[in-house]
């Protein structure tokens, strides 16, 4: 039997992937803190993602002061139309004293938070926790291998960010004055909307071939964990979606399977729960309006609901409701899977939802439904 799941469905796409904003400033830091300690560069620098791989980086840029040092990395995005692919991605280093752990910095190009609702406190730099961690991780290796101590300042600068950072979403939602350093696994998988349309039907080809009645189409890698940890589910039944849920629910419209969960991030599907199929940022946005009608009939006051419409982001929206103990991630689940089956027109496909947060914690859920449930 042919192989399934999200390699599979990478490999069968052609399309090479790519190193994350978080990945190429691991990169740069792991090479500047080897150079404070030992006065020489590591070029290629080798690190390790979070799931094992361990790619390696040339430096385009690198300096050596008496208390600094900094490189810079070339972000290359593999075949992902990635607005910061090419981008320079440099790291400045300092050593602070005993005890002082790691500090980070946002420098020329990174963002700062200034609105609630993302998953770092306001006036923090916009470096998100993953990357942070494996710059902490790196760094203690990097002190352990030559007599330092993991007590630095990390200062992350992307030439020419601000400029980028035009074009994406930072601003509307209060990230200010640049980019942000991104990514849960370091790497990149590109979307073309064709040949991952197209992997998309593999996925679900080879799960049918191989007897499964169970699927599951999650948004990206936190997803495909929650949803194997509630199911156990075998790899080849986890269909990588990205932003494609309707790529997913027609072709099981015209190839069902007996049960499919729809796992995602809350502010995802709960644009999936608005009736919008493709969920990328630049083709559909998160309703708060929408999701402050839908909080509404969950018990929700109209003073609540007037903080959800001005909510920064959906998650805001969601932490609203959950202090007053409305049920909007069930909520959104719920209209989700309603959605789902509404474009799966009566095809013999039980549908539940599961809405995850950043952490891939379970923060809305929906019952089975539809046939056969």
């Amino acid at each position: 039997m042919s192989s399934g799941g999200r390699a599979a469905q990478l490999k069968h796409t052609g399309l090479r992937p790519g190193w994350t904003t978080g990945a190429c400033a691991t990169a740069a830091t792991t090479a500047a803190y080897t150079a404070l300690l030992t006065g020489d560069f590591p070029d290629p620098v080798t690190i390790t993602l979070p799931r094992g791989h361990r790619p390696s980086f040339a430096l385009a840029a690198e300096s050596l002061t008496g208390d600094a040092a900094m490189a810079g990395v070339v972000k290359d995005a593999g075949d992902d139309p990635d607005v910061t692919h090419g981008a320079l991605i440099r790291s400045t280093v300092r050593l602070l004293p005993p005890g002082s752990g790691v500090v980070f910095r946002a420098g020329e190009g990174v963002g700062t938070v200034t609105l609630p609702g993302l998953p770092l406190e306001v006036g923090e730099p916009a470096i998100n926790p993953v990357p942070r961690q494996m710059m902490r991780e790196h760094v203690a290796e990097v002190a352990a291998a030559h007599g330092g101590t993991p007590d630095v300042e990390i200062t992350v600068s992307v030439d020419h960010g601000a400029e980028i950072a035009r074009s994406t979403w930072n601003p509307r939602i209060g990230i200010l004055g640049g980019l942000s350093i991104l990514g849960t696994t370091g790497v990149v998988v590109p979307y073309s909307c064709s040949a991952w349309i197209d992997s998309i039907r593999r996925g679900v080809d080879v799960a049918r071939a191989g007897g499964l009645t169970h699927v599951a189409g999650c948004t990206g890698s936190t997803s495909e964990r929650t949803v194997t940890s509630l199911y156990d589910l075998p790899e080849i039944a986890l269909l990588d979606m990205g932003d494609f849920a309707g790529a997913v629910l027609k072709y099981l419209r015209r190839h069902p399977v007996d049960r499919l969960t729809v796992c995602g991030g809350f502010a995802k599907l709960s644009k999936l729960a608005a009736g919008h199929l493709d969920l990328h940022s630049a083709r559909s946005q998160v309703d708060k309006a929408f999701l402050a009608d839908l909080a509404r009939t969950g018990g929700a006051s109209e003073a609540l609901a007037e903080e959800i419409t001005a909510a920064n982001t959906g998650l805001a929206a969601l932490r609203l409701c959950e202090a007053a103990g409305v049920p909007l991630g069930d909520l959104v689940a719920a209209r989700a899977r309603d959605e789902a089956l509404t474009v799966l027109r009566g095809a013999p496909v039980a549908v539940d939802v599961v809405c995850v947060d950043r952490a891939g914690v379970v923060v809305g859920r929906s019952t089975v439904a539809g046939p056969g449930a």
